[in-house]
């Protein structure tokens, strides 16, 4: 009882300081030890990523909350697919839009030997993620252009005459919602592409924008498309 009114009390001690530290200070503390999460858990990563391929993984948390950007960073649910996925892929990866879910591909397509290309059209965010490709030497090759008006949509602007003939793994997150067309231009830029049992993996299909993008997809490759993840659930297509 008294060791409880002890961890208590501490409790309060500590709150009670913090709150009394300028925000500035506040910011950099919570940076600090964000960064410390991150590194300790990136260190569970790498000894075992395979250990992390399901929703609610204790150092998947501890990756997210370390990455330090929640609003937008994929969630467990789908970084768990993600990984899933990569470990038994054989081929090139393809990511739309880069972040946390970029140096974990990286780690894994590393290990067994496989292409990883990316897709970023913000330079400043491309250069935060390259900088943890770098410190973990990772091989990912980040490719970072504007977007490129296509006419009815937006999309990335692509170097095919660069990349592999075929991917088996699609990770696709970006564009952002508002972007014209949003992230359909995967399809029509891409398709060719696409090798049969390619798996494609579209964040946020708990918004009606992704629905309606798998739906044209879905007629497009004559494939249908499922729906996986309960909290923030994600969608799931498999290349004919």
């Amino acid at each position: 009882m008294k060791s409880d009114l002890t961890s208590k009390t501490l409790g309060f001690l500590r709150e009670t300081y913090f709150k009394s530290v300028p925000p500035q200070i506040r910011s950099f503390l919570r940076g600090k030890r964000r960064d410390v999460v991150f590194q300790l858990a990136m260190e569970q990563f790498l000894k075992d990523p395979g250990a992390c391929a399901y929703p609610g993984n204790p150092v998947l948390i501890d990756l997210i909350y370390g990455w330090g950007n929640e609003a937008w960073s994929a969630r467990d649910e789908y970084l768990a697919g993600c990984i899933s996925h990569a470990l038994t892929s054989h081929g090139a990866i393809l990511e739309c839009g880069s972040g946390l879910s970029t140096i974990l591909l990286g780690v894994i397509a590393k290990r067994q030997g496989q292409c990883h290309w990316v897709l970023e059209h913000k330079a400043a965010w491309s250069n935060k993620v390259q900088s943890y490709l770098h410190q973990y030497e990772l091989d990912s090759a980040i490719v970072t252009n504007p977007l490129k008006d296509y006419g009815d949509f937006c999309w990335y602007d692509v170097p095919l005459d660069k990349m592999p003939d075929s991917f088996s793994l699609v990770v696709c997150d970006g564009p952002p919602r508002r972007t014209k067309g949003g992230r359909y231009g995967l399809i029509p830029v891409m398709k060719q592409r696409l090798k049969s049992g390619c798996v494609i993996l579209l964040d946020d299909a708990g918004r009606k924008e992704e629905l309606e993008i798998a739906k044209r997809w879905e007629v497009e490759l004559g494939v249908p498309f499922n729906i996986q993840g309960t909290y923030k659930p994600y969608i799931n297509m498999v290349v004919a």
